[in-house]
């Protein structure tokens, strides 16, 4: 069995790190470059981070950024946020991260993701989905979780593996923010109908939260933002609990 990941998310606003509940309720979390240093002391394997309120204007501030976050850490890190264009990923790359992370342009535009695959390669992309319920039914939304669309959540995640997309980081809305854990039961049937790595996201609340999603669905790498940022679940206490459950970490 490959090792899981554990992975820390940085939702950038501003230049500072927040966190919300339900993508909304959002509270300061600290500089994301000095969290970021203290997460690869602590043994994280990579880093995402997103800006969440990305504008024309944030662009480059966000670039500039993600500049001094590369020079500061030595492990991946992929950003999002606002990414439309071979441009902008060309931009980030260049200041220094390791893959991209595109949402409402790729729902918006599908031929997107193919484009970056082909420009930048498969392992560069990662399709991020936010899905919630609507009338029963898993739905994918836009614009940081603001907008419904009719898209099927599980059509859509095969056609982003087809497209070309390298990974997929779910965020279940009905989850973020709560620490009552992951979806359980979404995963699995997203992990069974696709073949690339999912990362797992929205939930998390304590160690045994990480053990069953990996037990239960099978996903690759699991995200978690506040339990982190505030230092509920430090990352070493973390993927120490998960070997002694027999769960292969880095």
């Amino acid at each position: 069995m490959l090792k899981k990941r554990i992975i820390p998310c940085l939702d950038i606003k501003d230049g500072r790190t927040v966190k919300g509940v339900n993508f909304v309720d959002i509270r300061d979390a600290g500089d994301p470059v000095e969290l970021a240093k203290v997460y690869v002391k602590q043994g994280a394997d990579e880093l995402v981070f997103l800006d969440i309120t990305a504008t024309v204007e944030g662009r480059k501030t966000f670039a500039e950024l993600v500049g001094h976050i590369a020079k500061e850490i030595n492990i991946p890190f992929t950003v999002g946020g606002g990414i439309s264009s071979i441009a902008d990923v060309e931009k980030l790359l260049a200041a220094g991260a390791d893959k991209v992370s595109i949402n409402s342009s790729a729902v918006k535009r599908p031929e997107l993701i193919s484009e970056l695959a082909q420009q930048f390669g498969n392992q560069c992309v990662v399709v991020a989905i936010d899905t919630g319920k609507v009338d029963g039914k898993w739905r994918v939304f836009t614009h940081g979780g603001r907008t419904a669309t009719d898209l099927d959540v599980f059509e859509w995640a095969k056609e982003a593996e087809q497209r070309g997309a390298g990974e997929l980081l779910v965020t279940s809305m009905e989850n973020d923010g709560t620490k009552s854990g992951f979806a359980i039961e979404l995963l699995k049937e997203l992990n069974m109908i696709t073949t690339i790595p999912i990362i797992a996201s929205g939930g998390a609340g304590n160690a045994e939260h990480f053990a069953e999603v990996f037990e239960q669905t099978g996903v690759d790498a699991a995200l978690a933002a506040s339990i982190f940022h505030f230092g509920e679940v430090p990352i070493p206490q973390l993927k120490n609990e998960l070997r002694t459950k027999g769960i292969p970490v880095r």
